[in-house]
């Protein structure tokens, strides 16, 4: 028989301890063998190794590469500031590995919150004497004492126990405190049986003593812990896309670098002008300054969240949340306020709200010994004073307290005398206090527990005769409350006479009423929803708690609506197949009930399989392992555990489940806002290729050095490049589906616009700046220019000065693929602003400043130069005006969609 079904003495003697506990040398030898009691860490790659591998990826090698090649060309050929090129890529290289370097510690925070939530000190006793012990030194077979708001040590079976009660939820996620006793129990399951505590669990009230039967990994908690470091990190869709581009846009760059370098020097270019060029082409066409603009566009996106309640920890999930497809959510404190409330009375004969109640004169007068009984009978602590008083325990007891104080206003303080205290076999408890005019019992608990022992009733003030037509209308509206999801205790009286015998002390009851309690729905929750359904996004409860209850809440909410939802427990879950789960999953309306840590995480990865982009809510360190398998985990920051936070991608400060929808409409702007920036710099990366390619086909000078190339990618366009990254969301963005998990980030129409259209024309415009400036010095086709020529820094000046004038009139262009510069306005974004303005110092800067011009190898130019631009800037906007205006009239088919 396993350990729960044992009786106390035998569940003592199989773990061959005694009453008196271990002996020191018992203890020792167990110590050694089991190990201590704590969290076990996973062996992992060192720090350093995994500090190098995040500059060793395939971006970062082609950098490398990159940046080695220019140190190794101005060694071979001083002068040509490849130097300066060779630095650059490397500030690139380090900016984005140390960005993402910072996540690996995520394991070990989530390692540390695991350790903090066990207790550090135990009262154990051992050799006949109770003595303070560290919790890691316990081990199986200690007999442990626990008092009212102790944490559980280690995995337990009770052998005693006085009115103890303890909250599951960080372990099993049910939200209402479990009474617990020492019997055997005929439980299945261990985690289901009356007489365990696990670790990790907190006593909410009463006294036990306790055998401990599993320790550290081998504990429930241990092995939720295994699951959280060993599950497997989920990448976020915008690493896989931002990975796929990067490689993509690396292997092309390279391979026409190869290409041109080959050719170039088929052709008689000599080798080390041919290299510079290879060198110049990978500048180019790289867009370096892609993942640090995207690292900025994505802090800032989450200062924007934190204003609405919801804190980022992994900069990828921004965007991931927009691509959700699916919510698992908690119930308690997410959907629900995580506060029990009174919400339905039935006083004699009437079924009410207690503001009901409070409106009908004398009716709380009448029922005075029903207010009296919720005042008087409970286990909670009172600290503040009465008047100010607040009350600590079971937060059931509270809110029936708190309900009696609001009603029955001057209620008195009798002392008490006497308790038979609550057990699961009696289900209620009873207090007799001292009264004016005598001793009074006070009994409260489960109707079908509390309402046999009346013989009496009080009706209208009166107490009449309990006969069965009275008790039928109490039981009717009993089952109303229970079907409304409530959970319903009896109350019942007794004056008792002088000299009363405690044995029959429950005996002769007058019944005064029944109280229906819940944990109220947020009222934000329900349009939170109804968002959701309208943006194609499927929301499963996932909860610890009862079936009825939560089938309750979701009626409630309205994310149940039929009347036949798809509901699976915990128990039939378990006999599941994988297929039988993921077709149980294609149900419209589906509510899990009774889960556990391993099948919270077997929803998310069933889920997975099924292709969707996964979020889920949770606060206890059950749901850890669900929250790190998920494609974005959420936790909770009042109600969540320290494990559950370091475990999660995100944290909801308010706890709100609207804060989620809310953080979905700025993940689905961060992405539709990367695509406006990726446009922005592939524009210019085309401004950049074509003097390259022109200096090899056509034999002229070559229109930008690298190093210019590089002053445009990592400065003059990065603060505009950033403003596109924190435009606001579309006020039709919730309104659409999610993005397809095959939509790539750069798509056709988006590399159309950019390379085709817009880099085109800003690349034509840079190369007639270049040759106008060329052919007003009198320079003719095939004469060669030394890099230091006036007339050739001169030209280049232009080229570049050309390329940043048109990127200023883009930003503009780039804040939406299909709507008029005139629909989303030039001001409206104060980062586009200061961008533009930025652009402008940076032009003046390397155009009439010694400092810029010794850096860049650049010249001032003159007023004609600008006046030659200003044409081409207007012929781009008039053009890109055109192209939105014929995109637009195609999209009034109801079944397109926009690109951005």
């Amino acid at each position: 028989m396993r350990i729960h079904q044992l009786s106390p003495l035998d569940a003592v003697a199989s773990l061959k301890s005694t009453a008196a506990g271990l002996c020191c040398a018992e203890v020792e030898r167990r110590l050694h063998e089991y190990g201590r009691n704590e969290v076990e860490k996973v062996v992992r790659a060192p720090v350093w190794l995994r500090f190098i591998k995040e500059f060793t990826t395939f971006f970062s090698l082609i950098l490398w590469v990159a940046a080695g090649l220019a140190f190794f060309a101005d060694w071979s050929d001083p002068g040509q500031d490849m130097a300066k090129v060779g630095y650059a890529i490397v500030t690139v290289i380090l900016v984005s590995g140390l960005f993402s370097f910072w996540q690996e510690y995520r394991v070990e925070q989530t390692l540390a919150a695991l350790r903090k939530l066990l207790p550090q000190q135990a009262q154990v006793l051992r050799e006949g004497k109770v003595t303070r012990v560290p919790a890691e030194q316990l081990v199986p077979g200690d007999i442990v004492h626990l008092e009212q708001g102790d944490k559980i040590p280690a995995d337990c079976r009770l052998i005693e126990a006085f009115g103890a009660r303890v909250n599951n939820a960080a372990v099993t996620g049910e939200s209402l405190p479990k009474m617990r006793e020492a019997g055997p129990s005929e439980a299945d399951n261990l985690i289901d049986s009356k007489n365990i505590v696990l670790a990790g669990t907190l006593m909410v009230s009463g006294q036990a003593k306790v055998v401990v039967f599993a320790t550290g990994v081998h504990t429930e908690f241990g092995k939720i812990a295994h699951l959280t470091q060993t599950a497997g990190e989920e990448v976020s869709p915008l690493r896989k896309e931002i990975a796929h581009l990067s490689r993509l846009t690396a292997i092309l760059a390279v391979l026409i670098g190869l290409l041109f370098f080959s050719l170039g020097w088929m052709i008689g270019i000599p080798f080390w002008k041919a290299f510079i060029f290879a060198i110049g082409i990978i500048v180019a066409m790289v867009p370096e300054g892609l993942l640090p603009t995207l690292t900025l566009a994505l802090v800032l996106a989450t200062q924007r969240m934190a204003k609405r309640n919801v804190l980022i920890r992994y900069l990828p999930s921004v965007e991931t949340l927009g691509s959700t497809t699916v919510i698992c959510t908690d119930k308690t404190g997410t959907l629900t306020q995580g506060n029990m409330m009174v919400r339905r009375l039935y006083l004699g004969k009437t079924l009410d709200s207690p503001a009901g109640v409070k409106e009908k004169k004398g009716l709380v007068d009448l029922y005075q010994p029903f207010f009296l009984t919720a005042w008087m009978c409970h286990d909670l602590k009172e600290t503040g004073g009465h008047g100010k008083s607040a009350f600590l325990g079971d937060p059931m007891e509270v809110a029936l307290v708190e309900m009696a104080r609001d009603l029955g206003s001057g209620l008195p303080v009798y002392p008490r005398l006497d308790e038979i205290a609550f057990d699961a076999d009696r289900m209620r408890l009873s207090t007799v206090h001292q009264a004016p005019e005598g001793a009074v019992l006070y009994c409260k608990g489960a109707p079908e527990s509390v309402l046999p022992l009346c013989q009496h009733v009080i009706i209208d003030g009166e107490i009449q005769l309990l006969d069965i037509e009275i008790k039928a209308s109490i039981v009717q509206a009993q089952d109303a409350m229970a079907y409304q999801g409530l959970r319903v205790l009896a109350f019942a009286c007794r004056k008792l006479a002088v000299g009363y015998d405690r044995e029959r002390l429950e005996e002769d009851l007058v019944f005064v009423g029944l109280a229906g309690l819940e944990d109220p729905p947020r009222p934000e929750v329900p349009e939170a929803l109804r968002k959701c359904q309208e943006a194609g996004i499927k929301v499963i409860m996932v909860t610890g708690d009862h079936p009825g209850t939560a089938t309750a809440i979701a009626r409630e909410i309205g994310m149940v609506k039929s009347d036949n939802p798809t509901i699976i427990t915990g128990e039939q879950l378990r006999r599941f197949s994988s297929i039988q789960l993921q077709l149980a999953l294609d149900a419209q309306e589906v509510i899990f009930a009774r889960v556990v840590a391993d099948q919270k995480m077997r929803i998310v990865e069933a889920l997975k399989k099924k292709r969707h982009i996964v979020a889920v809510t949770g606060d206890g360190v059950n749901d850890a392992p669900a929250l790190k398998a998920a494609h974005i985990g959420i936790a909770m920051g009042i109600a969540g555990t320290d494990v559950a936070k370091e475990a999660a991608d995100m944290v909801l400060l308010d706890d709100n489940f609207a804060s989620i929808v809310n953080a979905i409409e700025e993940g689905r702007a961060v992405f539709e806002n990367i695509r406006k920036f990726l446009t922005y710099v592939l524009v210019h990366n085309v401004a950049e290729l074509i003097p390259y390619l022109g200096f090899l086909l056509f034999k002229i000078p070559l229109a930008l050095t690298p190093i210019q190339a590089l002053s445009i990618d990592m400065g003059s366009d990065t603060l505009a490049a950033l403003g596109l990254g924190i435009e606001r969301p579309d006020p039709q963005i919730m309104r659409r589906p999610p993005r397809p998990q095959s939509e790539r980030l750069m798509n056709w129409p988006l590399a159309f616009r950019a390379y085709l259209f817009l880099g085109l024309i800003e690349a034509a415009a840079a190369m007639a700046a270049f040759f106008f400036v060329l052919n007003g010095a009198g320079w003719k086709y095939g004469q060669n220019l030394a890099a230091q020529d006036p007339v050739y820094m001169q030209a280049t000046t232009a080229c570049l000065s050309t390329i940043i004038v048109m990127q200023i009139v883009n930003v503009f262009l780039c804040r939406s693929a299909t709507r008029s510069v005139f629909s989303t306005g030039f001001l409206g974004n104060s980062l586009i602003i200061l961008g533009v303005i930025s652009e402008i110092a940076i032009l003046l800067l390397i155009n009439y400043t010694p400092w810029g011009n010794s850096f860049l190898g650049t010249a001032p130019i003159g007023e004609e130069v600008w006046g030659f631009v200003i044409p081409f800037a207007a012929a781009m906007f008039i053009l890109e005006e055109l192209r939105k205006w014929l995109a637009r009239k195609r999209l009034l088919n109801p079944s397109s969609r926009s690109d951005v």
